[in-house]
C-alpha cells in the first residue's frame, strides 16, 4: 500500500485498532466500541489506506496485529490511561468538599484540641478553606460571622444547637524545673500566681483561687489561659490549666488532683441553618468525633 497523502491520525482510528487487537475479531471489536462489525472493517480499511500499511494480518484465528499497529496499540493504551485518570479525577473533585468555614473558639481550645483535629481531617477534604476567631465570646457566632463555635460554657446559649464534647478539667501546674515542686510550697505563700486578668473575671480558676487563696495577688496578669500556660513553662509561678492543653507538656509539673470546683463543659456549637451545609457538617461531623478530653 501507498499512502496518497499524509494521513492524520485521530483518536477514534486509535480506538478502533486497540479494540480489534484486544477483540481479535470485527464483531467483538464492533460491541467494545458500539458499531457493528463493516463498520470497523471499513474504518480499518480507509484507516490502513491512509497510511499505506498494513496493520493487522487476517487469519482464521482472526485479525493479528503488526509490529506498525503494535506502536499504535501502546499510544491508544497512554491515551486511555489519561482519560480514566482525568474520569477519576473528575469524579473525585465532585465529590469533594468545598468552601470556606468559620470557626470561633479560644486560643486555649484552639492551639489544644482544634487545631490538631483539623490537620487529621486535611488529608479527607483538602477543598475546605478556615477562618479560625480566636475570642472569649459568643457574640460572633450570634452574629453568623462564624460557622461553628467550640466554647468551654455550662450554658451554651438554646438558640444555637450543639454537642457536648465532655468536661474541661483543670489543675494546678509549676514549672518541671522551677522552685516550686509541692502543692504545700504553694499552700506556704511561697509561690508566685500567673493567672487571667480582668478579661476573665468570672473564669472558674478566678474564682477558685479567690476562695482558695484570698490573700494572693498575681504577680503575673494575662489575658488567656494559653498564656498562663507559657508563663508557667518558663518558671515565673503557678498557675491553673486545663489538662488538655498540658498532657503532652513535658515541661510543666502538676501540683494538685484535677480541681473539681473549676470543671466546665466544652461544646460544639452551631446554627440550626447552617448545620446541614455539607462543609459545615463535614467539619462540624469531625470535630465531634475527634476531639477528645483527659
Amino acid at each position: 500500500m501507498i499512502a496518497q497523502t499524509q494521513y492524520q491520525l485521530n483518536a477514534s482510528d486509535l480506538q478502533i485498532v486497540l479494540s480489534l487487537a484486544r477483540a481479535g475479531t470485527l464483531a467483538a471489536a464492533g460491541e467494545r466500541v458500539g458499531l457493528d462489525a463493516s463498520t470497523v472493517f471499513r474504518s480499518l480499511q480507509r484507516l490502513e489506506r491512509g497510511l499505506g500499511r498494513t496493520l493487522f494480518e487476517r487469519s482464521r484465528a482472526g485479525y493479528r496485529p503488526t509490529d506498525l499497529a503494535q506502536l499504535l496499540i501502546e499510544q491508544a493504551e497512554q491515551i486511555e490511561a489519561a482519560i480514566e485518570a482525568a474520569r477519576s479525577a473528575t469524579a473525585m473533585q465532585l465529590s469533594q468538599v468545598s468552601g470556606t468555614v468559620r470557626l470561633t473558639t479560644t486560643d486555649t481550645v484552639l492551639h489544644g484540641l482544634v487545631a490538631p483535629a483539623l490537620k487529621l481531617l486535611k488529608a479527607e477534604h483538602p477543598l475546605i478553606d478556615y477562618e479560625l476567631h480566636t475570642g472569649n465570646e459568643l457574640a460572633s457566632l450570634t452574629r453568623r460571622d462564624a460557622d461553628i463555635a467550640v466554647r468551654a460554657t455550662r450554658k451554651p446559649p438554646l438558640h444555637l444547637v450543639g454537642k457536648q464534647l465532655g468536661p474541661v478539667r483543670v489543675a494546678l501546674f509549676a514549672a518541671k524545673k522551677g522552685a516550686v515542686r509541692t502543692y504545700a510550697a504553694v499552700q506556704a505563700g511561697n509561690a508566685s500566681w500567673i493567672a487571667p486578668d480582668d478579661a476573665l473575671p468570672e473564669h472558674p480558676s478566678v474564682i477558685w483561687r479567690k476562695r482558695q487563696f484570698p490573700k494572693v495577688a498575681p504577680q503575673y496578669r494575662v489575658n488567656s489561659i494559653l498564656s498562663v500556660m507559657e508563663l508557667v513553662a518558663l518558671g515565673l509561678g503557678v498557675g491553673i490549666v486545663p489538662l488538655f492543653l498540658a498532657r503532652d507538656r513535658r515541661d510543666l509539673v502538676q501540683l494538685t488532683e484535677p480541681l473539681d470546683e473549676c470543671e466546665t463543659d466544652l461544646w460544639l456549637l452551631t446554627h440550626p441553618e447552617s448545620r446541614h451545609l455539607r462543609r459545615v457538617s463535614s467539619v462540624y461531623s469531625h470535630l465531634a468525633q475527634s476531639i477528645v478530653l483527659p
